[in-house]
C-alpha cells in the first residue's frame, strides 16, 4: 500500500475556511483512499514551536484540532493513523541526517523563510531549518502523496531532491514523493479552495485577521455566524453571477454554500446565477453556514479527550515502528550504525 501524509497544525482556532478548504478535503481524501492506502495524519507539534506559542495552549489546540478531524467524519479504520511529531523520536534524528545532505543554498531559497523573515533583524533557526524537518516527516513513512497548499509545494520539491541526492550517494533507501503534478492530479483540486475575507472579499479569510466579521470561527455560535453573512460585502452590480475577479464578495457566497451543502458549485451556480435579490442569497447561506456549524458543533461535544489520546496512543505505536525502521535505513547507509 501506498502512504498519503497530511500534517494537522494546533498553533490556534480555526476558521470556516480552514475548515472548507483543508480540513474537510482532507476528510474526503481519507473517506476515498484509505481503505487501500495508509493515510497519515501527524500533528506537527515541533514545527508549531517556530512560533511564539504557550505550551499549555499547545496541548489544548493539539486535542481540539484532532477533534476537529473526527468531527468532520474522519473515518477510523486501520489504515488511518494519528499521531505527534514530537512523539516519534526518529523525526528529529533524520532530521540531523538530511541537514548533512541540505544545502544553505537551498534553504536560503525557501520562500516561507523569505516571508517569515522579511523586516526582522533575525529570525529563529528552526524557521530556517523545518524545510528539511518537513522532508524527514515525510521520508520516514515513504509517503508518495503529501496533500499540502500551493505555499508548501516548494517543500515537497526540497524533500524529493533530498531523498534523491541521498539514493544517488548511499544507495537506495527513501521512497521519492510524486511530483507536484502528481500531487495536483491525486488531491483533484487544481485551483485549490480560497474561502474569501467576509468584509474584503479580495483577501483570503485569515484567523489573524482583526476584524471579527471578516471571518467565522469554527466556535462561532451559530446565529452569529449568521449575521456575519448577512453583513457581507458583495458589490453595487445587482445582478447575481459568479465572477471572482468582478464580484468576489457574490462569488465567495456561491461557493460557500456550495462547500457548506456539499452540492457542486456549478448546481447553486446555475440556480442564482441572473438573480438580482443579494438578500435571498444571504439568507439562504446564513442558513446552511449556521446548520452546519450547529450540527458540527453537537458533533465535536460527543468526542472526549480519552477517546483521542486511545487513538494516539494507537498511532504513535505504529508511527515508531515504521519511523524506526526507516531511520535505521538511513543510519546504516551513513555508516552511523
Amino acid at each position: 500500500m501506498k502512504t498519503i501524509l497530511t500534517g494537522l497544525r494546533s498553533n490556534s482556532m480555526l476558521t470556516i475556511g480552514n475548515y472548507l478548504g483543508a480540513l474537510l478535503p482532507m476528510v474526503r481524501l481519507a473517506e476515498k483512499h484509505s481503505k487501500d492506502n495508509h493515510f497519515n495524519l501527524f500533528v506537527p507539534d515541533l514545527h508549531s514551536i517556530i512560533s511564539d506559542v504557550d505550551g499549555g495552549d499547545l496541548q489544548a489546540n493539539i486535542l481540539r484540532n484532532i477533534k476537529f478531524y473526527l468531527a468532520a467524519g474522519l473515518p477510523l479504520n486501520e489504515n488511518v493513523h494519528i499521531y505527534r511529531q514530537s512523539h516519534v523520536p526518529a523525526h528529529s534524528e533524520l532530521c540531523w541526517i538530511l541537514n548533512c545532505t541540505a544545502t544553505m543554498g537551498e534553504l536560503n531559497r525557501m520562500t516561507q523563510y523569505k516571508e517569515k523573515g522579511e523586516g526582522k533583524a533575525s529570525v529563529n533557526v528552526g524557521i530556517f531549518d523545518y524545510p528539511v524537518l518537513m522532508a524527514g516527516d515525510i521520508l520516514l513513512y515513504s509517503a508518495t502523496y503529501i496533500p499540502v497548499g500551493e505555499d508548501q509545494f516548494q517543500h515537497i520539491e526540497l524533500a524529493r531532491n533530498l531523498a534523491e541526492r541521498f539514493n544517488n550517494r548511499f544507495g537506495e533507501t527513501f521512497v521519492v514523493p510524486a511530483t507536484t503534478r502528481e500531487q495536483v492530479e491525486f488531491m483533484g483540486m487544481s485551483d485549490g479552495i480560497r474561502i474569501r475575507d467576509l468584509m474584503n472579499p479580495e483577501k483570503k479569510m485569515s484567523k489573524s485577521t482583526a476584524a471579527e466579521n471578516s471571518k467565522i470561527m469554527l466556535d462561532d455560535a451559530p446565529a452569529k455566524a449568521a449575521k456575519k453573512i448577512m453583513s457581507a460585502t458583495t458589490d453595487s452590480i445587482g445582478k447575481i453571477k459568479f465572477d471572482m475577479w468582478n464580484q468576489p464578495g457574490i462569488s465567495n457566497l456561491l461557493q460557500i454554500e456550495a462547500l457548506v451543502t456539499d452540492t457542486p458549485l456549478q448546481d447553486v451556480i446555475s440556480t442564482w446565477t441572473g438573480e438580482t435579490r443579494y438578500g435571498e442569497l444571504k439568507k439562504k447561506v446564513a442558513a446552511s453556514v449556521s446548520g452546519m456549524l450547529e450540527e458540527f458543533q453537537a458533533r465535536l461535544a460527543e468526542i472526549s479527550d480519552a477517546e483521542v489520546y486511545e487513538l494516539l496512543e494507537k498511532g504513535e505505536k505504529y508511527a515508531n515502528e515504521v519511523a524506526a525502521k526507516k531511520l535505521l535505513d538511513a543510519q546504516r547507509a551513513v555508516g552511523l550504525r
